[in-house]
């Protein structure tokens, strides 16, 4: 009799969520930039007798730590200088209220300091960035018993910021010292399109090409991102950033002519992926691609995979500049996603959150519960992380919080026993702010660095040890979250994802109404079409369609993420965004097919029966969906 087979018990995706990290190789520039951050500051500041404003600098560079992810030099001024503005004008804000005015207006005011953050944390990441440490700002401001005014508090928060980009700036990562270390990052991030272009050729024909097809869009966000960073010369347009820009651009080609391939299904040889990795090995090393293999010329993407690779040799080679095809986002896009259904959801969470756990905070605080500990402040910046759903599903959040604080707390306990003060409450700051690159993969891990830290500080400040504070506060903010996350607002729930998916919905139609425009007029023939050398060049017509084409992907990408987050929340709230996950597959195929729509007529002057088939059928299949999620469906001009 044979035994009955074992099905692996499957974890609830809130809990899964909540167990998961992210892997890769550790940061060791990252690392050496947190330890020579918060550690240092402080410690130049007790030496001088400023010990406060060294305790605003520390926890500046720890919050800067915390957004130097990988990257271009350039990009990092925005992710890391931008956030460091608004914690400034929060410590301000904070300040003055909290002097100013009595627990009740202060409530008021940071209620509507919470209103204003959430909203803006609608827009995209790094105006998130700016809205957590607005609120931080404010509530440090407020609460934390500092004898300096607003403007010195926020220019002791700018210094310490600051600092920690200098250091992002001027030290290079290691084994860059050979080459023009300054751009690193954008080598990186360039090289890292072709490699994921060699990937998906290998894939196609191949269960693995969907993910890999994603893999490539994801590249492609990355190194378009490393790529826009400000220009910090006044004379920024080297030889070496216009040839990164074209080895960009001329990345766009071939992964338009790889997605087509895995369109179609059918498997090439392996020489069609050995040109992409061997450019993205000759942008690694600054060189000469030298001779390239070229793919068949059987069908159509395959021939426009021969020209691209023949246009990237000759990009290589010459180094001239070329587009991002990015389509830049105005002050009214803004505006409107701070002031739409995903900004007003999130700006009343994120203000209820903030509001409630700053009065509950003041209420225990003049009941003496904090007893002498003067921070009444933690609750509230402790409930601003944890009501971000940027940075995770609602219960994967409040978990990891929970338990990373008591695991920091328990640390910092037996640390405080036995370190002299203030040397080695400084050293365990610089070993904290080194160790922040690393924590960052898990939130747990992040949260309990981050508590060791900040009760470094408290102490190195001058008030006693405060681990059981700490683990009490934690737990409070956890249960206001908890209980506001779950609470009915004006509006229909699942708004950051419809506002995601109605970007992605909008894109899409508009990449494949251009692609079925360029066929009806006729753009593009195979006796007028402009050869594959001018791409990136304003008068080439393809010019507009990948600039179309990534942003239908990158929005697609980011409805993706947005999707995800959603689904792994608790029942009661993952059930508002049901279906979104096949609105998103559809989408996905419209964009695929339309990219293969684009090169056949880019072969052949007009799209086939065959590819009109597969829209006139994914249209329809998107309908449905698209209903159902409360979307609208544009028209397309769909002949047959």
């Amino acid at each position: 009799m044979s035994r009955p087979t074992r099905v692996p018990l499957a974890l609830p995706p809130w809990l899964a969520h909540a167990l998961r990290a992210q892997r890769g190789p550790v940061p060791w520039s990252a690392v050496t930039r947190g330890a020579l951050s918060a550690g240092p500051l402080l410690l130049v500041a007790v030496q001088v007798g400023h010990t406060s404003l060294g305790v605003v600098a520390a926890i500046a560079a720890m919050l800067a730590g915390i957004n130097d992810r990988p990257g271009s030099r350039r990009a990092s001024v925005k992710r890391i200088g931008v956030p460091a503005l608004g914690g400034a004008l929060g410590l301000v804000i904070g300040t003055y209220a909290g002097q100013e005015t009595g627990a009740v207006v202060l409530t008021v005011i940071l209620t509507l300091v919470g209103l204003v953050a959430g909203g803006i944390s609608a827009i995209g990441p790094v105006a998130s960035a700016v809205g957590t440490q607005l609120l931080v700002g404010s509530a440090i401001g407020a609460g934390m018993p500092l004898p300096e005014p607003g403007w010195e508090r926020a220019l002791g928060f700018l210094a310490g910021a600051g600092w920690l980009l200098a250091l992002r700036l001027v030290l290079p990562t290691p084994g860059s010292l050979a080459g023009d270390f300054r751009f690193d990052g954008e080598r990186q991030a360039v090289a890292g399109v072709y490699d994921a272009v060699a990937e998906l050729l290998d894939a196609v024909g191949g269960p693995e090409a969907t993910r890999r097809r994603a893999a490539l869009t994801a590249a492609l966000d990355h190194a378009q991102d490393a790529l826009a960073g400000p220009r910090l010369r006044r004379y920024a347009s080297s030889s070496a950033e216009r040839r990164l820009h074209a080895q960009y651009a001329a990345a766009l080609p071939l992964a338009e002519a790889a997605t087509a391939l895995a369109w179609a299904g059918e498997a090439v040889s392996e020489r069609a992926s050995e040109g992409p990795r061997r450019l993205a090995a000759a942008v690694r090393g600054n060189s000469h691609t030298g001779p390239l293999p070229a793919p068949s010329r059987s069908a159509p993407a395959l021939r426009a995979l021969d020209d691209a690779l023949l246009h990237a040799a000759e990009v290589f080679d010459q180094g001239r500049g070329g587009d991002l095809h990015t389509r830049p986002r105005t002050a009214r896009d803004r505006l409107r996603a701070a002031l739409g259904s995903a900004g007003r959801e999130y700006g009343l969470r994120v203000a209820l959150c903030f509001g409630a756990s700053s009065a509950v905070a003041q209420a225990l605080h003049q009941t003496q519960w904090y007893g002498q500990h003067e921070h009444w402040y933690w609750l509230p910046a402790t409930a601003v992380f944890l009501v971000k759903p940027d940075l995770g599903p609602l219960a994967s959040r409040v978990l990891n919080r929970a338990a990373g604080t008591v695991l920091g707390a328990l640390l910092f306990a037996g640390f405080a026993a036995v370190l002299p003060r203030p040397e080695g409450l400084i050293a365990l700051v610089a070993l904290s702010g080194a160790l922040i690159p690393v924590a960052t993969r898990h939130f747990a891990a992040q949260t309990a660095v981050v508590t060791v830290l900040v009760l470094a500080l408290v102490m190195v400040g001058g008030e006693p040890q405060a681990s059981a504070g700490r683990i009490g506060e934690t737990l409070l903010a956890c249960a206001i979250v908890l209980i506001v996350g779950h609470l009915p607002m004006p509006g229909q729930r699942g708004g950051g994802v419809r506002a995601r998916l109605a970007a992605a919905n909008e894109a899409a139609h508009a990449y494949l109404t251009h692609v079925l425009d360029e066929a009806d007029t006729h753009v593009l023939t195979r006796a007028d079409a402009p050869r594959i050398g001018t791409s990136g060049t304003p008068s080439d017509p393809r010019a507009a369609r990948w600039t179309l084409r990534r942003e239908a992907y990158r929005t697609l990408a980011e409805a993706r993420t947005a999707i995800s987050l959603a689904a792994h929340e608790l029942p009661a709230l993952a059930r508002h965004t049901e279906g979104a996950d096949e609105v998103a597959d559809v989408l996905e195929r419209l964009v695929d097919t339309t990219t293969a729509c684009a090169v056949h007529l880019d072969d052949t002057g007009q799209i086939g029966p065959r590819h009109r088939e597969r829209l006139a059928a994914v249209l329809a299949d998107l309908a449905g969906p698209v209903e159902r999620a409360g979307l609208r469906l544009p028209r397309t001009p769909l002949a047959g």
